[in-house]
């Protein structure tokens, strides 16, 4: 007897291992899909919505690198799903799609408590980089630190300077950044507009500077 219930044990543990190994894959699989019903069957079957691939990527990262938005949809409305899972670069989601200028899930990030003013590079780096303004919009709305200062000091200001366009940089300025902020490297965000001859952008800052400037006295 005692035989017959160790036989039906490793049984039972062969086929929930089983079932797991089948599960695990076809949630990733699902994912590059974007097929939303899959992944929402599977977790209603109790798989890990945190479950990492064997890159040691997040789920939720990966659907948002595809994009996979429907995917993205179902994770942020599961409850168990991690909103501030990280990179190996230490990306948030909220990074990520600031980045891509995908405003919607930023606001469903944000509702869900994803961090608007993560140390280090933050959101506001991301949608400033490629000069989304709804989401840079939404951000500083909701408090994001206008002059957030990456590792090597670099503002967002700096990054729409030199990757964003003149419509993100008059953003940020008109939210209150500081022009005169210079990174580690002794860069100011004139600096990064003018190595990447961007003069439009470099000129709105330089005004900005040159009206700071205290007056000349008689």
């Amino acid at each position: 007897m005692e035989n017959i219930r160790k036989t039906l044990y490793l049984f039972v543990l062969f086929v929930h291992c089983a079932c797991s190994a089948g599960s695990y894959e076809d949630f990733f699989s699902a994912l590059k899909r974007d097929d939303e019903l899959a992944v929402s069957a599977l977790l209603r079957r109790g798989f890990d919505p945190n479950a990492l691939n064997p890159a040691g990527e997040h789920g939720l990262i990966v659907a948002l690198r595809e994009p996979s938005l429907k995917v993205v949809s179902v994770l942020l409305a599961w409850p168990k799903t991690n909103v501030e899972a990280r990179t190996e670069r230490d990306e948030s989601p909220l990074m990520l799609a600031a980045l891509k200028g995908l405003t919607d899930v930023c606001q469903k990030l944000i509702e869900r408590d994803a961090d608007v003013n993560k140390p280090g590079w933050a959101p506001l780096h991301y949608a400033a980089t490629n000069g989304h303004l709804a989401v840079m919009s939404l951000l500083l709305d909701q408090h994001a630190y206008v002059d957030a200062a990456s590792p090597n000091g670099t503002t967002p200001l700096m990054m729409a300077a030199r990757y964003g366009t003149p419509e993100s940089v008059k953003l940020l300025i008109e939210a209150g950044a500081d022009p005169a902020i210079r990174n580690v490297q002794g860069l100011s965000a004139v600096d990064f507009a003018i190595q990447a001859s961007r003069p439009e952008s470099a000129e709105l800052i330089a005004a900005v500077m040159r009206a700071r400037r205290p007056k000349g006295t008689w």
